[in-house]
């Protein structure tokens, strides 16, 4: 969308207005942006700004392996390595404190070009700026967008953001399961090149949920792939870019259908529930994680396995699990729909994996995935669908998971599982 110039200016100073600036103009506008997260789309727009990466926020919690998230930072620099899947020559980070209760003070943050581990490549580091200033506080259940600084970087290539926090953060709002390595070191190594400093790693992110671009082909066709673990990449070989949004990116570039595609996976989450661990059910997130996304012209929905298993499951996190309905799942799904469709956003329907031999079968999830399965495929709601339950069946077993794309859970797919959906999903675009 277009807009005259001083269309723009009047927009820009009456947010900056409602954030409390006190001063009005263009650049005062920018900086209240920068400072406070807010990203307009007019104006994101207008400068050509394009999502290349992005993790969707969790609280705080211990998850399945030992993370930073609940203790925080405190006087430690944490690099993260993340894989960009659009071009620019100038790129912006976005960061996220929404489950913060308390504003968190960022002392200083770089972005570099990633090399091996936790080593980025010389003279690539660049300095970020939040308002014009290289400190800045992450509001309270808010977010915190930088300036822009240039850096060219091209799809597929890795970028390592590092964020210095001099005081303390208390619990982090973070990315539970990245499947990639973060790194910690103590004191400020924000400009550090070499690896030697970050004696630490866990496998998540921590306050950085997005990368944006600028500078490359301006395009309104990004793909989010909305779900749970099997978007997120769970059973996916690590610091690989294995996942199923990763093969995709890199299938429909070889294909001449080149197209950023951004991950909302969250491992656990829910259709319909709210969880500790499994973060907010998807109409909470659904605006966050797809709809705000600069660029976002089609999501990909894969979720509802979770609501049907988890009543099915022994495992004790998630209890007590509510036995749900297909009605119910239907229900929500027509809502995601509705919301992607009045943003002029297109919604492709995935019907879910075949689990049979999992910890989430059982005759009631058997039922209500069949009833989901068929609804998606036949309802006509969907934009386009791509059947995974059929597609990645084991032959002559309609409900197993294809051996050959098993991680070994009976849920989950291995790198060859992903590697495959990525191609049923690419072939649907």
């Amino acid at each position: 969308m277009n807009h005259p110039a001083a269309k723009i200016g009047a927009a820009l100073s009456a947010l900056v207005i409602t954030l409390g600036a006190s001063a009005a103009g263009i650049g005062t506008a920018q900086a209240g942006i920068a400072q406070t997260g807010v990203v307009q789309a007019g104006v994101d727009r207008q400068a050509g700004w394009q999502a290349a990466w992005m993790a969707a926020p969790q609280r705080a919690s211990a998850g399945f392996e030992p993370n930073w998230s609940e203790e925080g930072f405190s006087g430690q620099s944490v690099r993260q390595v993340v894989r960009l899947t659009a071009e620019g020559s100038s790129v912006r980070i976005r960061l996220s404190n929404d489950y913060g209760p308390s504003a968190v003070r960022l002392t200083g943050a770089t972005v570099a070009y990633a090399d091996q581990g936790a080593s980025v490549r010389p003279d690539s580091v660049r300095h970020l700026t939040f308002g014009r200033a290289r400190s800045a506080d992450i509001p309270a259940h808010g977010g915190l967008t930088s300036d822009p600084v240039q850096l060219d970087v091209r799809p597929f290539q890795s970028v390592a953001v590092t964020l210095y926090f001099a005081g303390t953060t208390g619990p982090a709002t973070f990315h539970s399961q990245a499947y990639a390595s973060s790194y910690r070191a103590q004191g400020d190594h924000r400009a550090d090149t070499a690896a030697s400093a970050f004696t630490q790693a866990t496998h998540s992110w921590y306050y950085l949920s997005g990368v944006d671009v600028t500078g490359g082909k301006k395009r309104d066709d990004t793909v989010v792939a909305f779900g749970d673990s099997i978007t997120d990449g769970f059973g996916s070989t690590g610091d690989a870019n294995g996942r199923y949004p990763d093969e995709l990116a890199e299938r429909l570039a070889a294909t001449g259908r080149a197209r950023p595609v951004l991950n909302a996976g969250i491992g656990g989450n829910l259709v319909l529930n709210d969880s500790a661990w499994y973060g907010d059910h998807s109409a909470a997130r659904f605006r966050r994680d797809v709809l705000d996304q600069p660029g976002v012209g089609t999501v990909v929905m894969l979720e509802g396995v979770n609501d049907i298993g988890f009543s099915e499951s022994d495992t004790p996190t998630y209890k007590p699990a509510p036995v749900v309905s297909a009605d119910e799942l239907i229900a929500k799904y027509r809502q995601l729909i509705q919301q992607a469709h009045a943003k002029g956003v297109k919604v492709v329907g995935a019907t879910l994996l075949p689990f049979k031999n999992s910890d989430h079968w059982g005759e009631h999830a058997a039922a209500v995935s069949d009833a989901v399965n068929q609804w998606i495929r036949t309802s006509g709601e969907y934009d386009a669908v791509v059947d995974l339950d059929r597609g990645m069946a084991a032959p002559g077993k309609a409900d197993v998971l294809n051996p050959a794309y098993d991680s070994g859970d009976h849920l989950h797919p291995n790198d060859a599982g992903y590697t495959a959906m990525a191609r049923l999903i690419a072939d649907r675009l």
